[in-house]
Parts: structure tokens; C-alpha cells; sequence
């Protein structure tokens, strides 16, 4: 799953040279409460959020230049970037919402926690076995057995305890993604125990390569 996927195409983008008033006005009647600060080729070049415009009022500032937060300071992903990106960047900086780029870092939507927690939610009961299964296909060349046997070295190095390929195997059958979740503390530390596993497996198989 992609971050186009899940993003929110109906979004606001303001100027830096709009008034503080208008935004708030903005947001207000578009119930959106943060929103990307664009140029005239709508490319990203920061971000406002309501507490910017309250504080913004608070200080006596006027417009959303003197206010917003610059482009350097932005969590942002691309539009083509794994979906599991957008989830770990939320989590890893607590951010409610994260503007979307093309190629061309023009904005082209916004992932916000919500729509994060509504795809997760549809996700919930999807069995583990299932996104091992998308991994296989995903990473060209490996195969089933292989893609185990790493599972089961990454959780060594985790827990301390035992474990084969086949006993993570066994494990999985049946699990839930939910359940994984819980299991593991959060899904911030079960995407990266993923991306751990996809690395490890991909470094075996250049290893063997080279004998």
C-alpha cells in the first residue's frame, strides 16, 4: 500500500502572504486545522498549524510567513512512498498530519492521523501470514524459507529466546495483524522489526551470492 492510497486529496493550502485572519477564518469553516503554505506552483514551503495562528495573534504577528514552520523543518513524504513510511514518521514525531509531494514537491495531499487510524482499523484482522506473504512477492528472489529463517534470527536478537524459521512460521499462521501489534509494543516497533527482517534477509541472500 502506497501513501496515495490513504492520503486525503481534499485538503486547503494557503500563501505566505495570507493574513492570519483569512486563515483562521479558513480553517475554521473547513474544518481543517493544519495545512501546507504553498508558492505559486503550489510546491511546499511550509506549514501552519492552528496553534501557529493562535500564537501568531498572541504575539501581534499579521501574516502566515511570520508564523509558519520553513520547508527544513517538515516531516513530509512523497506520494509514491510506502504507506508504512507515513505511519512510522507520524508516530516517530507525534505529528497529527503530513503533507504529500510528487516529483516535483508539489503538494498533492495530506496524511493525517485519522486517515491512518481508519485504513490500520480495516487492517486489523488481516492475518500476519498475509503481509509475509506481500513481503515474498515484494522482495524478488527471496523465497519463502528464507524469508523465515531471518523472522526468526531478527526475534532472536530481540528476545534472547530460541527460535527456527518453522517455529515462526507456526507463529504467524494464525496471528492477527492486530495481535501482532500488541505483541511486539506498537506499530512503530513492528514495522521496524519488518523492515529489519527485509533487510537482514536481503543481506543473507548478497552473502550467498558472493561464495
Amino acid at each position: 500500500m502506497l501513501v496515495k492510497e490513504i492520503m486525503d486529496k481534499n485538503f486547503i493550502v494557503v500563501s505566505p502572504e495570507e493574513t492570519l485572519k483569512d486563515v483562521s477564518i479558513l480553517m475554521e469553516e473547513k474544518r481543517k486545522f493544519t495545512t501546507p503554505v504553498v508558492d505559486g506552483q503550489n510546491r511546499l514551503i511550509g506549514w501552519i498549524t492552528s496553534l501557529d495562528v493562535t500564537r501568531g495573534f498572541r504575539e501581534g504577528r499579521k501574516k502566515v510567513e511570520d508564523v509558519m514552520q520553513v520547508k527544513d523543518n517538515i516531516v513530509h513524504v512523497h506520494q509514491n512512498d510506502p504507506a508504512r513510511l507515513a505511519v512510522l514518521e507520524a508516530s516517530q514525531h507525534r505529528v497529527v498530519s503530513i503533507p504529500v509531494l510528487d516529483d516535483d514537491d508539489v503538494v498533492v495531499g495530506v496524511v493525517r492521523t485519522f486517515d491512518i487510524v481508519k485504513t490500520l482499523s480495516s487492517l486489523y484482522e488481516i492475518k500476519v501470514s498475509k503481509i509475509f506473504e506481500a513481503m515474498e512477492d515484494e522482495l524478488k528472489g527471496v523465497s519463502w524459507d528464507e524469508l523465515m529463517e531471518a523472522s526468526a534470527i531478527v526475534t532472536r536478537r530481540r528476545t534472547g529466546k530460541r527460535v527456527t524459521g518453522k517455529d515462526y512460521e507456526k507463529r504467524i499462521k494464525d496471528s492477527t495483524f492486530g495481535e501482532a501489534i500488541w505483541a511486539t509494543g506498537g506499530l512503530e516497533k513492528f514495522f521496524v522489526g519488518l523492515i529489519a527482517i527485509g533487510e537482514l534477509v536481503i543481506a543473507r541472500k548478497v552473502a550467498k551470492a558472493r561464495k
